[in-house]
C-alpha cells in the first residue's frame, strides 16, 4: 500500500526520490529540528544525543520557520508521550544564549552541545560575540540566524542591510570570520549539505567552534520531500589520533635528556579526559605540572606535582620552575600570552619545548618538538617508554619547596581578617582573596566555580584550590565580560547535581545579568557572588601600571572641572538582582558572607549574594608580565616610569624558534 499523503500538515507523501527511497514532506526549518534531534556521538564506546537542545528568541526571521518547526516538534513528542527530543529554551539575550550553550558544552568536554536560534538582524549580530567566544575557546555551538528573503520579493525587508555593491550579503556574512563553519540555504535542497557539514565540525576537537547555518525566512517556511535517510539516527565517532611510534620515541627521548623539565597542561588535557593519565604520570616521573586557566583542575591543587596557574596569572612556584626549565611539555595548551607570560616565562638558554595536541597549529607553537596526538595516547606511551626516567632528588626538593612557598601565601590571601576599605563609605570592606577563600573553604569539592572577566579570572586563576577537573570554569579565551550569569547557566544545566558558584564583579554583571530571569524561569539554582567594586577593578589596576592613572575605569559623578572623579554612583545591584526574580542576600562582614554561602547552598532558587570589596588590594604578584604596550612620549611621570619597566621587559621577550631540537625536526608535523 503506498503511504498516505499527509499535504499540508507534513509527514510521509507517497512521493520517492530518483533513486526510489520514501520521503517526508515538511519545511526547511522542520526537518533542521527533526535532523537535530538525531545526532549523536560516541568516543570509547560510549554514545550519546549530540544536542541537548536549542536556545531561541524569535522575531520576524525565524518564529513562523524555526518557532513553529520546534513547537510543533514539542508538541508531537509530548502527544506521543515522550520528552521532547529537542527541547527549546527561551532566553533573555542573544549573546548570553550563546555563552550559555558553551558554558554546557566546556563542561560537557565538547561531546553535547545546543543550537542557538535568533531573528533576522540585530538579533542574529547580537550572536556575533558569543560566536567568536566559541571559536576561539574551541567550544562546539550551532548558531542558527534568521536571514532576509531568498526569493527577494519583499526587499529591502525590514532590517535588510543593503550593499549597492553587492545584492548577496546579509549581516549575517559578518559571521564567516568567527565562525569555524558558515554556509547560507538559498535552496532546500542546500539543506543536508550544510547540515552535515556543521555537524562534521562541531563533532571534530581540532576543527570545533561556532558552526553557522543562515536560513532566508522565506526558505524557513518552504516545503521539502527530504529522504528519510536524513532523519536517520547519525552517530559521529570522535576519534583519538593516536601518536606515531617514531614520534612519541624521539619525544620520549627530549623529554629523558632534562635535568629540570616542566609540563604545561591545557584545556585539552581535560577535553580528552587525561586527568588521570597525567596524575600517573607526573606522580612517577616527579614531573611538575603547571596549569593554564583553561587547565586548571587537570590536577587537584594538592596533588604533589601540581604548582598551580602558570604564566601572567600563576603562581611564584609554577613560574620560577618555568624560568629554570630545560624541556617544556605542553599538553593540550595553545601556549596564548597569559600561559607564557607573552613569551617571558621560559628563560633557560637552551630551552626546548614538546608539545602534544591534536591540533597541528598548537603543536608548533614556540619552535617545539610536533606530536599530533590525543592527549591522554599519548601521555599513556610516554609513560610507558619513561618508565625508567624520573627527576633528580634535588629537583624534587625545590618543586616541594616552592609549592609549599606558595600554599602558605593562598593561605595568607584568604585570610578574612585581612580587610581594606569600601571606597564609597570609608568602612571595612573584604578583600577580593578573602571572599575567593570563603567561597572556596565552604564549597563542596565537586561544585563548580564560574567566572569570565576582570581581576577575578585572575586572582581565581592563582588562588582557586581546584579539587576536580570539572570544578574551575573560567573563560579566558575570550575574556568576555558578561558570560559569566549566562555561562553560568549553562554549567548548571550540564551538572544540576554541583552547585554553580558564579563569580562576578560589578563591571561584567551590568554588562549582562538577564539570565537571572532565565534561571528562575527553568527553576535552575545557581548561586551568583556579586562583587561591587565600584567600577572596573581589572582595567583600573592595569591602567596604574601602565601610568594612565585608573583613568575612567571608577563608576562616578563628574566633579567640578568636568572629570569622572566625583563621589560614586549611588548603584544598588542587589536590588537590580531582586528584580530579575533571584533571591538576594546582602552581605559586609566574613561572618555575613560566609553565613550567607551555607543558606544559598541550602536553596532551591537561584541566590545572588552581594558583598563589597576594597578593588585596590590585588591578590599575590605572580612575579610576571603580561604586554601591553605602553605610551613611549608623554609628559605624565607615571607614564614615563611605566615606560621605562615595559622597555625592561621587552628586553627579556623572546621568540622561541628552538633550534636545538634534534635534526631540528617538528615531529609528527
Amino acid at each position: 500500500m503506498a503511504p498516505i499523503n499527509q499535504g499540508r500538515a507534513g509527514g510521509l507523501t507517497g512521493v520517492r526520490t530518483p533513486h526510489g527511497e520514501p520521503t517526508v514532506r515538511l519545511t526547511v526549518a522542520q526537518a533542521t529540528v527533526k535532523f537535530l534531534a538525531n545526532q549523536y556521538v560516541e568516543r570509547d564506546g560510549e554514545r550519546s544525543k549530540f544536542f541537548a537542545g536549542c536556545f531561541g528568541i524569535f522575531g520576524h526571521g525565524n518564529v513562523a520557520g524555526l518557532g513553529q518547526a520546534l513547537l510543533q516538534q514539542e508538541v508531537d513528542d509530548l502527544t506521543a508521550g515522550d520528552e521532547p527530543s529537542l527541547k527549546y529554551v527561551l532566553g533573555r539575550n542573544e549573546q548570553a544564549m550563546v555563552h550559555s550553550a558553551v558554558g554546557y558544552a566546556r563542561m560537557k568536554d565538547r561531546m553535547e552541545a545546543w543550537a542557538v536560534t535568533a531573528s533576522v538582524g540585530p538579533g542574529a549580530t547580537n550572536m556575533l560575540t558569543g560566536a567568536a567566544l566559541a571559536t576561539i575557546n574551541r567550544l562546539p555551538v550551532l548558531l542558527l540566524p534568521a536571514d532576509t528573503f531568498a526569493t527577494r520579493a519583499s526587499a529591502p525587508v525590514l532590517q535588510e542591510l543593503e550593499l549597492p555593491s553587492s545584492g548577496d550579503v546579509t549581516v549575517n556574512d559578518a559571521f564567516k570570520p568567527v565562525s569555524r563553519f558558515f554556509d547560507r540555504v538559498w535552496r532546500p535542497e542546500q539543506l543536508p549539505a550544510a547540515l552535515i557539514g556543521a555537524m562534521r565540525v562541531l563533532t571534530d576537537p581540532v576543527e570545533t567552534g561556532a558552526a553557522t547555518v543562515a536560513i532566508p525566512q522565506d526558505v524557513q517556511a518552504e516545503a521539502f520531500d527530504w529522504p528519510e535517510s536524513l532523519f536517520a539516527e547519525r552517530t559521529w565517532h570522535v576519534a583519538r589520533p593516536l601518536p606515531e611510534s617514531r614520534v612519541i620515541a624521539e619525544a620520549a627521548d627530549i623529554i629523558r635528556s632534562a635535568k629540570r623539565p616542566l609540563i604545561v597542561a591545557g584545556g585539552g588535557v581535560i577535553y580528552s579526559g587525561a586527568t588521570e593519565s597525567l596524575a600517573k604520570f607526573c606522580a612517577r616521573t616527579g614531573i611538575p605540572v603547571g596549569q593554564s586557566q583553561a587547565g586548571k583542575g587537570s590536577l587537584p591543587y594538592d596533588h604533589p606535582q601540581s604548582v598551580g596557574a602558570i604564566g601572567s596569572t600563576g603562581t611564584t612556584a609554577a613560574n620560577a620552575l618555568a624560568a629554570e626549565a630545560d624541556v617544556v611539555i605542553g599538553i593540550g595548551t595553545r601556549y596564548s600570552d597569559f600561559t607564557t607570560a607573552s613569551r617571558t616565562a621560559f628563560t633557560g638558554e637552551a630551552v626546548r619545548f614538546v608539545n602534544i595536541n591534536v591540533a597541528s597549529l598548537d603543536s608548533i607553537k614556540q619552535g617545539g618538538y610536533s606530536v599530533v596526538a590525543d592527549a591522554r595516547e599519548s601521555l599513556d606511551a610516554l609513560d610507558a617508554l619513561l618508565s625508567d626516567y624520573s627527576v633528580d632528588a634535588d629537583y624534587a626538593e625545590r618543586i616541594t619547596a616552592l609549592a609549599t612557598e606558595w600554599d602558605e601565601i593562598v593561605e595568607r590571601a584568604y585570610s578574612p581578617t585581612a580587610v581594606g576599605t569600601n571606597i564609597a563609605t570609608g568602612d571595612e570592606a573584604l578583600t577580593q582573596g578573602a571572599v575567593i577563600g570563603l567561597v572556596n573553604e565552604t564549597s563542596d569539592p565537586r561544585d563548580v566555580v564560574v567566572c569570565a572577566a576582570g581581576s577575578m579570572p585572575g586572582d581565581l586563576h592563582k588562588l582557586w584550590r581546584t579539587r576536580d577537573s570539572k570544578g574551575y570554569h573560567v573563560e579566558y579565551g575570550y575574556s568576555c565580560m558578561g558570560y559569566e550569569v549566562a555561562g553560568g547557566l549553562g554549567v548548571k544545566m550540564a551538572c544540576p547535581d554541583r552547585d554553580v558558584f558564579v563569580m562576578v564583579g560589578d563591571g561584567s554583571y551590568l554588562m549582562m545579568a538577564t539570565e537571572l530571569v532565565t534561571a528562575v524561569q527553568e527553576n535552575l539554582k545557581v548561586i551568583v557572588v556579586l562583587v561591587q567594586n565600584h567600577g572596573f577593578a581589572s582595567i583600573g589596576s592595569l591602567s596604574e601600571s601602565l601610568g594612565s592613572q585608573r583613568f575612567g575605569t571608577n563608576y562616578r559623578y563628574r566633579s567640578d572641572d568636568g572629570r569622572l572623579d566625583g563621589s560614586t554612583l549611588p548603584i544598588d545591584l542587589a536590588a537590580n538582582a531582586a528584580s530579575l526574580g533571584a533571591d538576594v542576600i546582602r552581605t559586609t562582614t566574613a561572618a555575613e558572607f560566609a553565613d550567607a554561602i551555607k543558606t544559598a547552598k541550602a536553596a532551591e532558587r537561584t541566590t545572588v549574594i552581594h558583598v563589597e570589596t576594597d578593588p585596590l588590594i590585588g591578590a599575590p604578584d605572580s612575579e610576571s608580565w603580561w604586554d601591553v604596550p605602553v605610551s613611549e612620549t608623554s609628559t605624565l611621570e607615571s607614564t614615563q616610569q611605566a615606560y621605562d619597566v615595559y622597555a625592561q621587559w621587552k628586553a627579556v621577550q623572546r621568540p622561541y624558534l628552538n633550534p636545538t631540537n634534534p635534526n631540528n625536526t617538528t615531529g609528527g608535523h
